[in-house]
């Protein structure tokens, strides 16, 4: 309740709250009435630009595997109002999300319309209380509470492969072991022309890359099948890349990419309907608004919560730590300074000023740690050298949000099996691809890893396990973390980078780090 008051005291105009559920309501599935091939060829008239490379086998990929029938024809139910201003409980405090331009009414706005087949909406997998993605914790919540039946729970992509077993609640929760789990959703890529590797083996559980009808029909054709975490839809004016592998060149393409992929629509939306997605995704701004601790995170001088990130400034290329900076200003390692004011808390509750110290620590650990990058592609061997000496903004430089703000793939090891395996990381239940490169400049070398990476979208082994660093803000409402899950919590995540690139860090700094990062 104190919270709260301080919330009303803090935005007197913002004080309504909402709570959404989400509630599936048992209606007759649409029948298809149109080839995939020919969904397919509407993106490029409906999005208003050319056809991404790799949507069509995709898309055509999701639109054949309605063959396998989903048992459950729930639809995703909207909530009446997203307000201006709605905060939301999350494990250690509160999220808060906020849209300068007023409040949307979900009866009159695509993105939470069903434009599919199969009961989805984009409101499925993007929820404000998950920070507008998904976590974990909330899907196994929403299976437990519908027995599988909730929109999410589908074969397409929601399960390990379209060919799984659910004629039972015990098979259900097998089949979607990875999205209750870890909240991934597979998604099926087609090996791009002129690939320079092939795939020479794979180890699936879930047979889905080696069955030809679902996955790969030889080691360079057909669909590969990787596991990833949804985006968050919000915050998206901070973006330089869009997707985990860059696949997508707009927004537009996004949004009908994936309404006719995972919602598996008998036709592309309209122009009008993808900019009306676009919109509300582009206009809305969440970050954490609440420490169950510290309290209100804009007390005393902070700046956090939404509406202060709504006023952020991004250009692309601002504070490129390589030089991409169009106006030709340094890069500086500051990248956060949300809670400098709380370097100097103070008051009569001590742990209330403890917390919001260790927060204010932990920014400062951020930005000041020295970390010597080695092995990583995208900056080693793009550099030149070894090693290169930087710091948590090298590859999180966009000021007070965290991403990077040019386009960065990177392979910082996530990706790596076998005897590269990650430190800390739990990749355990996810397929293994051993890559061997045929052509170009690493012809001869063989990978060895749980996702290809950017390398499914350009094909080219250099980009073999490249995926780009999403936003920070936010991050307490959606574990688990990195773009297969594989870190189960924060302290995974920083125990992750302490090992991977030796930092050192002490028991204290790892502790404010950790309480920073939930404050974002």
């Amino acid at each position: 309740m104190k919270e709260r008051q301080r919330i009303a005291e803090a935005y007197p105009a913002f004080t309504h709250i909402a709570r959404i559920s989400a509630v599936g309501a048992i209606v007759a599935c649409v029948a298809c009435s149109m080839s995939s091939l020919s969904v397919a060829q509407q993106i490029g008239s409906s999005s208003g630009g050319g056809l991404p490379a790799f949507a069509p086998g995709m898309i055509d990929h999701m639109q054949a595997m309605r063959r396998f029938k989903d048992p459950d024809q729930s639809v995703q139910q909207a909530p009446p109002i997203i307000p201006r201003f709605e905060i939301d409980n999350d494990p250690v405090g509160a999220i808060a999300t906020f849209q300068p331009g007023g409040a949307t009414f979900p009866i009159n706005n695509p993105f939470f319309q069903n434009l599919g087949t199969n009961g989805r909406t984009c409101f499925t997998c993007h929820q404000p209380q998950t920070g507008w993605t998904v976590s974990a914790a909330g899907v196994a919540a929403r299976f437990a509470g519908s027995d599988g039946t909730d929109p999410i729970f589908r074969l397409v992509d929601g399960a390990t492969c379209p060919t799984a077993n659910v004629s039972t609640l015990q098979a259900k929760r097998q089949a979607y072991t990875l999205l209750i789990e870890r909240g991934l959703i597979r998604i099926g890529l087609p090996m791009p022309s002129g690939v320079q590797f092939a795939v020479t083996s794979v180890d699936d559980p879930y047979s889905c890359n080696t069955n030809p009808v679902t996955g790969l029909t030889s080691p360079t054709t057909g669909i590969v099948s990787v596991y990833r975490r949804p985006l968050p839809s919000t915050n998206l004016g901070f973006l330089s890349t869009i997707m985990f592998d860059g696949r997508e060149p707009s927004l537009t393409s996004q949004a009908s990419d994936a309404t006719l992929g995972h919602a598996q629509a008998n036709a592309a939306p309209t122009a009008a309907q993808i900019a009306e997605i676009v919109a509300f995704e582009s206009g809305i701004y969440t970050a954490q608004e609440i420490d169950r601790m510290a309290g209100v995170l804009h007390r005393d001088g902070a700046l956090g919560g939404p509406v202060t990130l709504s006023l952020q400034s991004f250009f692309i290329g601002v504070n490129d730590p390589f030089g991409k900076n169009p106006t030709g200003l340094p890069f500086t390692s500051n990248i956060f300074d949300i809670y400098r004011p709380w370097l100097s808390a103070h008051g009569q509750d001590e742990d209330d000023v403890e917390r919001r110290l260790s927060i204010a620590r932990g920014e400062e650990v951020f930005n000041t740690t020295n970390i010597n990058i080695t092995g990583v592609a995208g900056i080693n061997d793009a550099l030149g050298v070894a090693s290169f000496s930087g710091s948590c903004g090298t590859c999180h430089d966009t000021p007070n949000v965290g991403d990077h703000s040019v386009k960065a793939p990177l392979d910082i090891g996530i990706a790596d099996a076998g005897a590269k395996k990650p430190p800390v990381l739990d990749t355990s239940g996810l397929p293994v691809f051993t890559l061997t490169c045929n052509q170009g400049p690493l012809a001869g070398q063989v990978f060895k890893v749980t996702d290809p990476g950017r390398a499914l979208i350009s094909g080219q082994c250099a980009d073999i396990g490249k995926i780009k660093g999403p936003i920070l803000r936010g991050l307490a409402s959606r574990a688990p973390y990195f773009h297969n899950g594989s870190a189960a919590s924060l302290p995974d995540a920083v125990n992750f980078y302490d090992q991977r690139f030796g930092i050192g860090f002490t028991d204290q700094q790892k502790a404010d780090l950790v309480n920073f990062l939930n404050a974002l």
